[in-house]
């Protein structure tokens, strides 16, 4: 059976996205269907739209998304139809080397669905990370569906399948924070306020935000910020210094990804100090060290690949943590959209106006 369901694509590079009809198949070995219910609106969309990821045009958008199970190919015990489920584009596959030294969340070879998604006219679909979730119902691997508390609102949950994970993994995952560490988060989009997050979670004790948008700087405060720093009228370095007694950040996370905010981050940590880069940068960037004092500052430099999760371990904990009122995922959803709304929403997320906008179906 092949299910005609409205989607969002993006036909040619930076050609104004639309809704179409698609058709998904039904799920064979190893797959499944999930009827979407709220996704998203994510920077890595509009990458793929300006094809900055790569160029296999048509792509199905949409990724950081929540639904629930509709139906499951063969072989597939691990999610069940009926199941609320948050997608995630990391289904590991528990064979390759990273996995097989008890490191899934690095895993090399993660896959996605075997089947496409089509046009009418038999056209193949590039979903985005392998998801495609701008559309009523796609067709995902079984290991991408994450079944968590049906209890979660949707919109909430989904965003755990990408920019809030990135932003939380970073500090709880590969920047390892701790109880009473000092912490800087440099830029404070849905990630960068997502990593503020994180530190709060972890206890860290001074949460230092860094942006040149004072509305992104108190949207930080609401999320557990200790402090703000605005880079467009202060000397960031110099500042987050003085809040640490003179020493710098015990972690200090990069969640713009720019070669001149890097270096803010890198003389920014104490000694011995992690900075952690989780902003992603684009291909022609360079960055330029005195090879010297990456050796006398010690530490660790990191970059954090979604968050560093196992979304096996991570979505089920946080979604009970939000449940509980420890962690507020609704504080990221700034506005709820139709399906047809999502290009005006890129305009809104480049302009700074959201933290999420999020397609309810």
């Amino acid at each position: 059976m092949t299910h005609r369901v409205r989607g969002v694509i993006a036909r040619g590079k930076g050609a104004p996205v639309e809704v179409t009809t698609i058709l998904v198949p039904d799920p064979g070995p190893g797959e499944a269907l999930v009827k979407i219910q709220a996704c998203g609106v994510c920077h890595t969309d509009l990458h793929y739209r300006e094809g900055g990821i790569n160029d296999e045009f048509p792509f199905l958008l949409g990724h950081e998304a929540a639904g629930v199970v509709e139906s499951v190919g063969a072989d597939v015990t691990s999610v069940a139809p009926g199941d609320f489920v948050v997608l995630n584009w990391r289904a590991v596959c528990g064979n390759c080397r990273a996995c097989r030294r008890g490191r899934p969340w690095y895993c090399f070879a993660t896959h996605n669905a075997g089947q496409s998604m089509t046009l009418e006219d038999g056209t193949p679909l590039s979903p985005a990370l392998g998801i495609g979730a701008f559309a009523e119902k796609t067709l995902v691997a079984a290991g991408q569906c994450t079944k968590v508390d049906p209890a979660a609102s949707p919109a909430a949950a989904g965003l755990l399948g990408c920019g809030v994970m990135a932003g939380l993994g970073a500090a709880l995952n590969t920047g390892n924070v701790g109880r009473g560490d000092s912490v800087a988060v440099i830029g404070c989009g849905g990630v960068g306020n997502a990593a503020v997050a994180g530190a709060r979670l972890a206890g860290a004790s001074r949460i230092i935000a860094v942006d040149l948008d004072d509305r992104k700087l108190e949207w930080a405060r609401g999320l557990g910020a200790t402090h703000t720093v605005n880079g467009g009228t202060e000397d960031v370095v110099k500042a987050i210094q003085e809040l640490t007694g003179g020493n710098g950040a015990d972690v200090v996370i990069e969640a713009v990804g720019r070669p001149e905010t890097y270096r803010q981050a890198f003389y920014a940590r104490d000694l011995a100090g992690t900075v952690v880069l989780v902003g992603v940068p684009t291909p022609e960037m360079k960055l330029e060290l005195p090879l010297l004092d990456v050796f006398g500052r010690g530490g660790a430099l990191k970059s954090s690949w979604y968050g560093d999760c196992l979304p096996e371990r991570d979505f089920p904990l946080l979604i009970d943590l939000y449940l509980q009122g420890r962690l507020d995922l609704d504080a990221f959803v700034s506005e709820t959209i139709p399906l047809d709304g999502v290009e005006e929403a890129f305009g809104r997320m480049e302009r700074g106006e959201v933290l999420r906008s999020v397609v309810q179906f």
